[in-house]
């Protein structure tokens, strides 16, 4: 199957396709991506066989700007795209289609209306689900099916996919293709799939942080003394949080965590939680006073990326190349989880939907 990648950041829907492939489940083959950040595109084409006649997009809206660009795009069968969700999360303004980020879906209409793949699967934040009273969700879908696409939705938590990080994305998968009426699309049915199948896959998969932490990582991952109190602080009278370290399943990877937010939005972990595989746990013995004199650190880029189901190998990779920790962190929260989208396409291609 011909696949194109839209907003590919580090390439979690090609991570999870070049899986299916290796695993014998469906040969995948990409025509083409689109990504606009260069240090993003730097991870990408050092971690991916780029063939030489596969075409990279660049900046998806100069490209979609001239309609022969679009035309001239090799015959594909599934597009993909995590397209940019900053203006539907619960942490941004949630302008919607009011602000420029939020008109890329109508990039991706551009291309699909030219074009017309089978299949088309997409991810957002959780929040596009109810973002505008349910409106944004409601126009995206009916844009869908006005140019003839079957719509189905549901809200996806990575960590029910084998990855320990609290995660939750919408997925909105879009065919042509003859629908069986039996045909459900949910994320619970799909989960149970998978945890028939991940074992026998080629995937990275963890029960818990414990087996993607590093017992030895350099000094500069740990906080500073000065900074610890700080990150630790459950706030203040007009701001409460509940700012808790060594969390077994991580919170959600950010695509700001390189800023070390608070412990209640960011993961940081103790080094006698690391060493001891989580047996040892201080937060259940110490005040925050007592936890900030411990030695305690935040992910590594390879940790982070692991969360999201890729190789460590990738980060190191892309930091061969010139690639900073602060842009890798950015990536890694940026991506979409590589088993959630394992673990759908597998499931449409058991349903005979994708063929």
């Amino acid at each position: 199957m011909k696949h194109l990648e839209l907003f590919a950041g580090i390439g979690g829907f090609r991570r999870a396709m070049d899986v299916l492939t290796n695993d014998h489940i469906m040969d995948f083959h990409c025509v083409g991506y689109s990504e606009i950040d260069p240090k993003a595109e730097t991870t990408y084409r050092v971690n991916y066989i780029i063939d030489k006649d596969e075409i990279a997009m660049g900046d998806i809206v100069a490209f979609t700007s001239d309609k022969k660009n679009i035309k001239s795009l090799p015959k594909f069968d599934l597009l993909t795209g995590g397209f940019p969700c900053q203006t539907f999360s619960m942490m941004g303004n949630q302008t919607g289609f009011d602000e420029d980020r939020g008109q890329m879906f109508f990039r991706i209409m551009d291309i699909l209306m030219v074009k017309k793949p089978k299949c088309v699967l997409l991810e957002n934040v959780k929040n596009l689900w109810n973002h505008d009273k349910g409106r944004t969700f409601a126009r995206i879908k009916s844009e869908l099916e006005s140019i003839g696409y079957h719509v189905y939705a549901d809200i996806f938590n990575t960590a029910d996919f084998h990855l320990p990080q609290t995660r939750n994305r919408i997925l909105i998968f879009a065919t042509t293709a003859k629908i069986p009426r039996n045909f459900q699309f949910t994320a619970k049915l799909i989960a149970e799939e998978f945890d028939k199948k991940y074992k026998e896959t080629s995937l990275a998969h963890y029960e818990t942080i414990n087996e993607v932490l590093k017992q030895d990582v350099e000094s500069k991952y740990f906080l500073s003394e000065r900074i610890k109190p700080t990150l630790l602080a459950d706030g203040s009278s007009k701001f409460k949080s509940k700012s808790d370290i060594n969390m077994k399943i991580a919170r959600p990877l950010t695509a700001t965590m390189h800023k070390m937010h608070r412990a209640c939005q960011d993961n940081y972990y103790s080094q006698d939680f690391i060493t001891s595989h989580g047996k040892v746990n201080p937060v259940d013995t110490m005040t925050k006073e007592e936890l900030a004199k411990l030695p305690i650190r935040k992910l590594t880029p390879e940790e982070a990326f692991m969360l999201q189901g890729f190789p460590s190998e990738f980060a190191n990779n892309a930091k061969s190349h010139g690639v900073a920790d602060g842009s890798l962190y950015k990536q890694a929260g940026n991506a979409v989880s590589v088993n959630v989208i394992y673990a759908v396409l597998y499931y449409l291609i058991k349903c005979n939907i994708i063929k």
